[in-house]
């Protein structure tokens, strides 16, 4: 896996005439906590060189900060108030950045008294969050609460993989693999408008390229080949195929991964079954395998579902793999629960443990493993840009082929009547977790219609 990178800039602030010690008390106790929470993802960019205490409050230091933070780079950016703060500081820097903004102060212990004057946090932020109004900052909020809580945990956690979804969509270059298959037409996509309105960029590759590259592995049969080949046939039952064919197999996920590399994406569509004639064998497996290589892909050069993916991706920080999955069939037994399906592209890491997986045909064939799963779908109407969210779980169901799991949420009848009517098609992205409300937060920084599973939309008959 690809573990993301934030670089996360964190500028404090304080009223000029509030107590310094009691600011820095708070910025001490804020930082320790944040310093302990992703360490090997978040890179912290601090002002203690510009700024007494590292904490700004002085009008005259906007510029250095701002020009430490561009100079780093930053994807995000995090102003905590160590006191009532100051708003003019705060939304000057954030109005320069245009990155991921995060407002939060401690929880005061204690109102004012006659003999002392309190920190009154909470009263700054209310200020500080109408000036970042008329700057036209997006910012997100973490509620007055304390330092040690696991809200604000819970909430700096949140925020950190929000921006990881902007920054991955911003980044994202997906390679095109093909075209769409002709009866296809639900997975059309906007290319032009993608790159215009989110910077993605879509990169055109021939099918042939990956034939070509392919037949170059076999023929060079090298130490890299035959370590994969083999890490294929110990992890998966290959015995329903001839042996040439699960060495093309490999080969064919290795091409992938080569001219992935060689164009620089993160994330790909491919003509898959209608493109077997040029390739060989079925590319189901080798989706299923970028997908735990950090780079995913979607089946029938469904864009859209390329973009979800990246979305699911960077959800996790890079440290999870997530599937795209057909909705096929309801429960036979569960009214709330549906059948995510496809011919064989999941992921190996999310095969459950009691699942024997085998190799048919180039296809995987096994089931996921139990647990909490997020779906969501990034798609387009009209000009207008959706993404539908929820969240379910993992349940026993009838056997099938391919890979599969059956999810089960609170109601499936308006989870339906949903995707029935929004501008979504059969494919929908899963990850493990729950995440719905990160998605939720990432859409508003993207411009994107969040559509909540949760709420009811146009009611079937």
């Amino acid at each position: 896996m690809k573990k993301q990178t934030i670089i996360l800039g964190v500028a404090p602030t304080k009223r000029g005439f509030l107590s310094m010690e009691e600011a820095k008390r708070q910025k001490d106790k804020f930082m320790a906590v944040i310093r302990q929470i992703h360490p090997d993802v978040v890179q912290i960019v601090d002002i203690d060189d510009i700024c007494e205490n590292g904490i700004l409050y002085q009008t005259d230091k906007i510029p250095q900060v701002v020009e430490k933070f561009k100079a780093a780079k930053i994807d995000a950016l995090f102003t905590p108030h160590c006191d009532f703060g100051e708003e003019q500081c705060t939304a000057g820097v954030a109005a320069a950045m245009k990155v991921p903004t995060l407002m939060w102060g401690a929880r005061d212990e204690r109102p004012n008294t006659d003999e002392s004057r309190g920190r009154d946090t909470q009263c700054g932020m209310f200020a500080c969050t109408k000036v970042l109004r008329r700057f036209g900052v997006q910012y997100s909020y973490i509620w007055n609460c304390e330092t040690e809580s696991e809200d604000f945990k819970n909430g700096f956690d949140s925020f950190i993989r929000v921006a990881s979804v902007v920054k991955a969509v911003k980044n994202l270059r997906i390679a095109k693999f093909g075209s769409r298959p002709v009866p296809f037409m639900s997975v059309m996509a906007n290319e032009a408008d993608l790159a215009t309105r989110f910077g993605i960029t879509t990169i055109p590759v021939s099918p042939v390229a990956i034939a070509k590259r392919a037949d170059e592995i076999q023929a060079e049969n090298a130490e890299r080949f035959q370590t994969y080949l083999k890490s294929v046939q110990d992890r998966m039952d290959a015995s329903a195929m001839p042996g040439n064919e699960v060495e093309r197999v490999a080969a064919v996920k290795l091409a992938i991964q080569d001219l992935m590399e060689q164009y620089n994406c993160t994330a790909a569509a491919i003509e898959c079954w209608s493109a077997r004639p040029i390739i060989g064998v079925p590319v189901c497996m080798a989706l299923g395998e970028m997908a735990d290589e950090g780079m995913p892909i979607s089946c029938e050069t469904d864009l859209n579902g390329a973009v979800t993916l990246a979305m699911l991706q960077a959800v996790t920080l890079g440290k999870e793999s997530e599937f795209l999955a057909d909705l096929t069939i309801r429960h036979p037994q569960n009214d709330n629960a549906e059948l995510l399906w496809h011919c064989g592209p999941f992921p190996y890491s999310l095969k459950d443990p009691d699942s024997k997986a085998r190799l048919v045909g180039g296809q995987e064939r096994f089931m996921l493993k139990k647990g909490d799963i997020t779906l969501c779908r990034f798609d387009d109407i009209d000009g207008k840009y959706y993404l539908f969210g929820g969240e379910g779980r993992a349940v026993d169901g009838p056997e099938t082929n391919g890979t599969y799991v059956w999810f089960e949420t609170d109601n499936w009848k308006r989870w339906e009547e949903k995707l029935m009517f929004g501008p979504y098609i059969h494919h929908v992205g899963g990850i493990y977790g729950n995440y719905k409300k990160v998605l939720r937060e990432a859409a508003r920084y993207l411009g994107l219609i969040f559509d909540d599973a949760d709420e009811q939309g146009t009611y079937s008959l």
